[in-house]
């Protein structure tokens, strides 16, 4: 592990002081680097350098992530040597995913053209993916199917067991809705129990990130873990199920640690400013009190469904596999059933059965607005899997490959934690750090010396990916103005909330990973 960071972290402060000469080198034709680059130092050197590159552009210049992964892609593409394609393309032979001419062909490619193809690429798998969940989370937002689910929970757990209603009800909303817009539909509710009960004001807004926080990084259809599993090679449906077992245990500390900091902070209920923000706060809930809601059943089908299917999917081709299931008709019923686009789009006709319950000055431009919103995140998602890629040709998966004999069975899981964690502190984003970190970590996924299965891999990468919430994460101002925070407020409130849910995500990663190490 010392290793590791020292390649990683203690290269990558070097880098800083050296960018100049560094981007000189970068316009060198890549055939003179040829003979120069190979897969040990020099690949940790395109590492750091391409991450420095991603930090700088965030946090100093302020490039929109599309573009700064676009460019740290392009960045390690134009410096990868000639025998790392050669080997790249000589491993996707030899597994058949490459014919020969492929093969031949692939090395003689230009940095923008395998950037370009890795791109669409990437896009083809988790563009569909996206588009669709944001359709079925803004149907569940704005015909109250959202609201809907929080009061069924609330009225079973009652008022004494609210926080618990709130982190279930933000964990269930948030596998197919955005945290920044989970937090927007529960922070009213927050509200306003505290204006009733008068107390716990803390307690309410960080069950909100206990429940609708953690299933942002864990569960997929949300990009980050769903980006996770496409770049470490994990189904879709083992992702599911480990993200909603690994993530519903660490809501459950998480709300443990709310509740302790719930008693050492105060923060009173302050109105709030309203005057640039785009909706009011009962807006924002997007439920008029006066137009009826459709009913439970109804509200949970298009995130049910499809998390059903997808398993039914994955269960029949294990069986299929094992030989228990002889039809090849039943076979391939079962897969189509199980696709991850099918399954989703599925949940998106249901939730458009919906759209009678939305106000009608709205119905007509939902699918629009949620495709729009989808766009931006479909565009950094699919640059920041080309990234990926490009760190993949240029060697990093054998480079990380020959560190894992170096780093002893479960100690991989902290030190992808780590890693993760690094980037989000430093840059904010959380689907980004995700992104990224599994970029540079998926060489221990394809290690044969991998002692769990790759899934746990992407569930630390998840976890890493909650600490520190602070001044360079969107969701910290728009957790702090929505709930009417200082800024002294909180750094006291959620910066360690966003540790607690990390560690304990962490902890849990470990104990399963442990327990179960071969889950399929």
């Amino acid at each position: 592990m010392p290793h590791m960071f020292g390649q990683l972290f203690a290269h990558s402060g070097t880098a800083i002081a050296n960018i100049t000469a560094s981007a000189i080198d970068v316009c060198e034709p890549i055939s003179a680097q040829a003979s120069g680059w190979n897969t040990g130092i020099d690949v940790w050197w395109v590492v750091a350098f391409s991450v420095v590159v991603v930090l700088v552009a965030i946090l100093v210049f302020r490039l929109h992530a599309f573009l700064t992964l676009l460019l740290a892609g392009l960045l390690v593409a134009s410096l990868s040597s000639h025998a790392s394609l050669d080997r790249y393309a000589q491993t996707q032979l030899a597994s058949g995913k490459m014919t020969a001419k492929a093969a031949e062909s692939f090395t003689a490619q230009s940095p923008q053209s395998r950037l370009a193809t890795a791109f669409g690429e990437t896009a083809g798998k988790i563009g569909i993916l996206i588009a669709l969940a944001s359709i079925i989370g803004q149907c569940l937002l704005e015909s109250g199917a959202a609201s809907r689910i929080v009061d069924s929970i609330l009225s079973m757990t009652g008022q004494r067991r609210a926080a618990e209603a709130i982190a279930a009800s933000s964990f269930v909303i948030g596998i197919p809705v955005y945290f920044d817009t989970v937090f927007y539909l529960m922070v009213p509710l927050a509200r306003s129990l505290r204006r009733k009960l008068g107390k716990d004001y803390v307690l309410f807004l960080m069950a909100i990130m206990a429940g609708g926080s953690i299933a942002h990084s864990l569960v997929p259809p949300t990009p980050g873990p769903l980006q996770v599993a496409e770049i470490i090679g994990v189904d879709i449906a083992t992702m599911m199920i480990a993200g909603l077992a690994i993530g519903g245990c660490s809501s459950v500390f998480s709300l443990m640690a709310a509740r302790i900091i719930n008693h050492l902070v105060d923060v009173p209920l302050r109105s709030i400013d309203q005057g640039d923000s785009d909706a009011s706060e009962d807006e924002l809930s997007n439920v008029d009190r006066e137009t009826p809601r459709p009913s439970l059943i109804a509200s949970v089908l298009p995130i049910v469904v499809p998390v059903a299917m997808i398993g039914i999917g994955s269960v029949g081709g294990y069986f299929s596999e094992a030989g228990w299931i002889e039809s090849a008709g039943v076979a391939r019923s079962l897969e189509f059933l199980g696709d991850k686009n099918i399954a989703i789009a599925v949940g998106a006709a249901l939730a458009m059965s919906l759209i009678r319950y939305c106000p009608d000055g709205q119905r007509k431009s939902l699918v629009n607005r949620s495709l729009s919103s989808a766009g931006n995140i479909i565009l950094i998602t699919a640059a920041g899997g080309a990234f990926g890629a490009m760190l993949y040709q240029a060697g990093i998966a054998q480079a990380v490959a020959e560190l894992a004999g170096d780093v002893p069975g479960l100690l991989l899981l902290p030190l992808a934690f780590l890693v993760t964690t690094s980037i989000r502190t430093l840059q904010g984003s959380a689907t980004i750090a995700m992104i990224t970190a599994a970029g540079v970590l998926q060489g221990f996924a394809n290690s044969d010396s991998l002692p769990f299965h790759p899934v746990y891999l992407a569930m630390a990468i998840g976890a890493g990916s909650k600490p520190i919430s602070w001044m360079t994460d969107s969701g910290f101002w728009v957790i702090t103005r929505m709930s009417g925070m200082t800024e002294s407020e909180g750094l006291r409130v959620i910066s360690p909330m966003s540790a607690a849910m990390g560690i304990s995500a962490l902890f849990f990663t470990i104990l399963f990973a442990y327990c179960f190490p071969g889950i399929s």
